[in-house]
């Protein structure tokens, strides 16, 4: 009963109800032209009312994003230290992901006949339609935009984190009556569109069932093993997130892989139950201090700052997402586009950490989607069933998390009155 008055469990029978409707008058009856214009309407105008809080949502974030991470770094050599490990972990996974993904898809590719029903059911994208191939130089001199208003309207979205990314970095060199004004000016900016995505996604059952039934009036349940290919390829990707935490806290942090395994397993399961690094930080700060051995003043600073702006997972499952749509549309994105999805991806890992799920699942992986060239009509339809893969993301995050603060432990200076550990 608690799952079906989420709105995660609304949104997924909504998406089945939605998809055997659709797929019982597809077998039962001749097509109806009028039902499935009206139903395809309907999802259209929904997702509209999603993509039009993306830019200014994408701009508002990056810079109070930018400005946390400013203050966090003037916290001391600790933080300095956690955030460049945050960068360097998340620029791997970046990496490794932009090439695994695409060799699991050449290897395991999606049936086509089930990739061409799932596209079927989104309006306005057709099969094969292509990304525009971007020449190198083009792309490099597109990065500075003459015109950010005009980047914006145009959703060149990588030129418009570039122009953002700058104008953040600028306002923590001001003064700090200038820089609070004009970030909590950008936070208020920032509650204001997630009010709007929070207006529309109580909407999103309707908006769904909407895009659902297109999907099964015009290719019956044919999507549904695409579906399925996509959550288990993104929850395969979260997963390798959670285990590469071993290696990383034996090699790096000199735990032992028992220990380490033992002590993370608990905190494992709150993010298991909760799908909430939040709710799931009392148990990490509890099993590193009592069980991996972390003072209180380096698991009190790490975890909470990890919680704030780290996520592992988010590029790793967000790429994944926008890879899966290429694949089964078509779309054959360029070196230009892989490097401009990656840099999008690093940069809304860190400024969209704190929104809801649903919320975040939209604003961080539309950007990617534009960047790439990827069409985004698809993504309401992989949301319905976004509810698996999330409870893998948070497993992976708070993994994560535990592995690095055991490393930051190694070598951390003890607290100002503490004795030193004794060999």
């Amino acid at each position: 009963m608690r799952f079906l008055n989420s709105l995660s469990g609304r949104v997924l029978l909504s998406l089945a109800f939605g998809l055997g409707l659709g797929a019982w008058l597809h077998a039962s009856s001749e097509p109806l032209p009028w039902l499935v214009s009206t139903a395809e309407a309907i999802g259209g105008v929904w997702l509209g009312g999603l993509q039009m809080t993306v830019v200014p949502l994408v701009l508002a974030l990056l810079v109070v994003g930018v400005a946390a991470v400013s203050n966090a770094l003037a916290a001391g050599r600790l933080t300095a230290r956690a955030i460049a490990w945050f960068t360097a972990l998340l620029v791997a996974a970046i990496t490794l992901t932009l090439v695994g993904v695409q060799a699991a898809l050449a290897l395991w590719p999606v049936d086509p006949l089930s990739a061409q029903a799932l596209v079927a059911g989104a309006p306005g994208v057709e099969e094969g339609q292509g990304a525009q191939a971007l020449e190198f130089g083009a792309w490099l001199r597109s990065l500075a935009p003459s015109n950010p208003v005009s980047a914006a309207a145009d959703n060149a979205i990588l030129p418009l984190v570039i122009f953002a990314l700058f104008f953040a970095f600028a306002v923590t060199r001001l003064p700090e009556h200038h820089r609070e004004l004009i970030v909590r000016f950008f936070d208020a900016i920032a509650d204001a569109m997630i009010v709007i995505v929070r207006w529309v996604l109580w909407a999103a059952p309707l908006g769904v069932f909407a895009l659902a039934l297109t999907l099964g009036l015009r290719g019956g349940l044919g999507s549904t093993g695409a579906l399925f290919h996509y959550v288990l390829l993104v929850s395969l990707g979260c997963i390798a997130v959670a285990l590469a935490s071993y290696p990383l806290a034996v090699i790096f942090g000199r735990v032992p892989l028992g220990r380490f395994a033992r002590a993370i397993a608990p905190a494992q399961v709150v993010a298991f139950s909760t799908q909430s690094s939040l709710a799931t930080l009392p148990a990490m700060v509890e099993r590193a201090r009592d069980h991996l051995g972390v003072p209180e003043h380096v698991a009190g600073l790490v975890l909470p700052l990890a919680v704030a702006v780290f996520r592992l997972t988010s590029p790793v499952a967000n790429l994944s997402v926008v890879l899966f749509i290429c694949h089964v549309s078509g779309v054959e994105p360029s070196l230009a586009q892989l490097i401009a999805a990656g840099v999008v991806a690093f940069a809304v890992s860190i400024s969209s950490v704190g929104l809801p799920g649903q919320v975040s699942f939209f604003v961080s992986i539309a950007p990617i989607c534009l960047a790439m060239g990827a069409p985004i009509e698809l993504l309401p339809l992989l949301l319905a069933v976004e509810i698996i893969p999330d409870i893998f993301r948070t497993v992976g995050n708070v993994s994560a998390d535990l592995a690095v603060t055991a490393i930051l432990n190694r070598g951390a200076e003890p607290a100002e009155g503490a004795e030193p550990p004794t060999a």
